[in-house]
């Protein structure tokens, strides 16, 4: 009996595996997130702003079927796109190629953030400086007892 014990062993595990290869994937069928992983690039074309992977409409449930056949048809991700955008124009990409005036949108915020952080490190700079100190000697030097057109306004009107 001690001689079958591992024979037996076998045997069970071999029964336990059967049913879980069997459950597995068809080697040549692309996963669910092997879509829906190139589904997440792509934007529906019926509905506005929503990607491909959470779109519910039927035209995005045969976009899927067919990003899934295209798959099994050993195209990559970059052909598969490329297909959408022969079809249907940039807009069904969702991030816009860097070309024509797109760059725009690579370029504006880095830019925009560059300036802002600039004007900050500035507007703080001039806060930081100490305010000028009053002559503390007792002369008050004000910008209207050295303006020389005062000066002889007061003059005239004392001659009165």
């Amino acid at each position: 009996m001690k001689r079958f014990l591992p024979l037996l062993t076998l045997i069970f595990a071999l029964l336990l595996a059967v049913p879980a290869l069997a459950q597995g994937e068809n080697p040549g069928q692309p996963s669910d997130d092997q879509v829906n992983a190139i589904a997440k690039g792509l934007y529906c074309p019926v509905c506005e702003n929503i990607p491909l992977d959470v779109c519910g409409t039927q035209a995005c449930a045969q976009w899927r079927d067919l990003i899934r056949e295209k798959l099994s048809q050993g195209w990559s991700e970059t052909q598969i796109k490329q297909y959408f955008v022969d079809q249907y124009g940039d807009r069904v990409l969702a991030t816009p190629p860097a070309r024509g005036l797109n760059w725009l949108v690579y370029l504006v915020p880095p830019l925009a953030i560059a300036a802002g952080v600039f004007i900050l490190y500035r507007a703080l700079k001039a806060w930081k400086q100490p305010l000028p100190q009053a002559d503390v000697t007792g002369e008050t030097s004000s910008p209207a007892a050295t303006d020389e057109y005062i000066l002889r306004l007061e003059e005239e009107l004392r001659k009165r």
